[in-house]
């Protein structure tokens, strides 16, 4: 089997149980936003999630995720799976060290952690606000242990290949918060203590819910304390730059959340929750080949298969795209009619959707480019080049700050710290692309290019049919659900198949692609009911 088959295999594994997370996800989102709309409870909770979902992000997911695996991989490569085993327990050691010390300094210092996220919240204006951000970061930071730990486990079984239950591992985040809001918060002085509670017990589960795959593949993790291992030290040495390289899109969203504490109340949830829709076709597709094309860069880098490297490196990126444009054509155009019968309900309002319709138009514009920048950064980090992106993400992080400073003054408030996000990271993939091929040559451009001139044109006309779809008057207010949801899922489903038929009159290779792998598995499903 090919490498670009094996990656299009893995892809697909992660994408399907990254559907199943993101629709728990949103089904874990009406629940939040019918129980709490954009109050100033959900504000306060929203802050205090922030906090230790950056430092996943930063410490776990981030630089843990990006910097063990290609050393973890290589040491599956070159060595035996006894060395892999012994590198990662001496890794588990000390992250698990690490893990405890942030956390307890993060519920120490909580509420100075608070008023550096929520400068705009002034004490003696909205101090019971502050106080119970305080609280809910306090009790939400053991969080940070367990996702921390899961992290570890998911580049494990990612490296060897086992990409199901990893992927899956989310969803128990969303089951754990939706039985914490249904059952937990009724019981609470404060009903929204009930969701931290559900939080710290999803990313406990999210950790076990992998240890069965690790004593299956014989990899289950003991704290072993090695001095002097010398993949620890390289995984050390990557770590540092990858962590600042990832905590970038956290750091945007952070500085994004410090500039609307100064807003009006709800700017804080609109913004989550208009990432939250961006995440969904960003975790199914983007995400999902981002993680599946890593463990196979990484191996190609080690045996110095460049020609390979470039092929699976361009499959990724043209397999985004194929994805994004359309996907952000999408968004753009049935924001509200989303908005409207996903959240439109209980103490979610019509100020509440039109408020997150805004901040979702904003940041789909960006969607290629979070996706992209994802793809390329795996590229660096299979290469061991950990430096790179760091370098490249700082200067996207000045770019969103300046222009947030600047939009924030406009009429589009919130909505241009959105649009900040999404200007820095077109600037951020763009200087990934051009220092990427100075590294290794050509980036097979001329195909990716060929490709976009397909696709664009294609999203474009698709996205006419979603604005045909919004113009309706019933996107004006709540109830109709099942006639909404006819209008929605008929619109949605037009839209694919245009897109799919416009692409096949186009001979797209990435459609032909991705047929050929549906109609292989059916032959091999076929093969094996006989």
């Amino acid at each position: 089997m090919s490498e670009n088959i094996k990656v299009a295999k893995a892809a697909g594994v992660v994408g399907a149980a990254t559907l199943l997370s993101r629709i728990m996800g949103y089904v874990r989102d009406m629940v939040m936003s019918w129980s709490f709309g954009t109050s100033a409870a959900a504000d306060a909770f929203y802050v205090a999630y922030r906090i230790p979902n950056m430092l996943r992000e930063l410490l776990a997911e981030g630089s843990m995720s990006a910097a063990f695996i290609p050393v973890f991989t290589e040491t599956l490569t070159k060595g035996t799976k006894e060395d892999a085993r012994r590198l990662a327990n001496a890794v588990f050691a000390r992250l698990l060290v690490i893990l405890v010390i942030v956390t307890g300094i993060g519920i120490i210092f909580a509420p100075y952690i608070v008023k550096a996220i929520a400068w705009g919240w002034k004490i003696e204006n909205q101090r019971e606000k502050f106080l119970m951000a305080s609280t809910l970061t306090q009790m939400m930071f053991p969080y940070l242990l367990f996702v921390g730990l899961a992290a570890l486990a998911m580049g494990m079984l990612n490296s060897l290949r086992s990409f199901l239950t990893p992927a899956l591992s989310p969803v128990m985040l969303n089951i754990m918060t939706i039985s914490g809001v249904i059952f937990l918060a009724p019981r609470m002085p404060e009903p929204i203590m009930g969701a931290a509670i559900g939080v710290v017990l999803g990313g406990m589960c999210q950790f076990l819910i992998q240890l069965p795959g690790l004593r299956k593949q014989g990899m289950m993790l003991k704290p072993q304390f090695v001095p002097s291992h010398p993949g620890v030290r390289k995984i050390g040495k990557l770590a540092l730059p990858v962590l600042l390289s990832s905590s970038v899109t956290q750091l945007n969203i952070f500085i994004s959340t410090i500039l609307a504490s100064f807003l009006a109340t709800g700017s804080i949830t609109f913004l989550f929750y208009g990432m939250r829709f961006i995440h969904f076709p960003l975790g199914i597709f983007g995400v999902a080949i981002a993680t599946a094309v890593l463990p196979t860069l990484s191996a190609q880098a080690a045996k110095q298969e460049m020609e390979n490297f470039r092929e699976t490196l361009s499959l990724g990126l043209r397999l985004v795209f194929f994805i994004m444009f359309p996907a952000m054509a999408g968004l753009i155009m049935l924001r509200i009619p989303i908005v409207n019968l996903l959240l439109e309900h209980g103490e979610f309002n019509r100020l509440s959707t039109l408020g997150t319709a805004t901040a979702l138009l904003y940041y789909a514009v960006g969607l290629w480019a979070f996706a992209g920048v994802r793809v390329l950064s795996q590229a660096f980090y299979s290469l061991q080049d950990t430096k790179t992106p760091v370098r490249i993400a700082m200067l996207a992080l000045v770019a969103n700050i300046v222009l947030s400073v600047i939009l924030i003054q406009t009429p589009l408030q919130h909505g241009g710290l959105a649009l900040a996000n999404s200007l820095a990271a077109a600037l951020n993939i763009t200087l990934l692309t051009k220092r990427l091929r100075k590294k290794i040559g050509h980036m097979d451009g001329r195909r990716i290019f060929s490709s976009l001139l397909k696709i664009v044109p294609a999203s474009i006309f698709m996205g006419a049919i979603g604005w045909w779809v919004s113009r309706n008057p019933v996107w004006d207010s709540p109830g109709n659900i099942l006639y909404k949801i006819e209008w929605l899922a008929g619109g949605m489903a037009a839209s694919v198949v245009f897109y799919v038929l416009a692409m096949w009159a186009m001979r797209s290779e990435e459609l032909r692609f991705l047929w050929g792998m549906v109609r292989r598995k059916n032959r091999h499903g076929d093969t094996g009911t006989r």
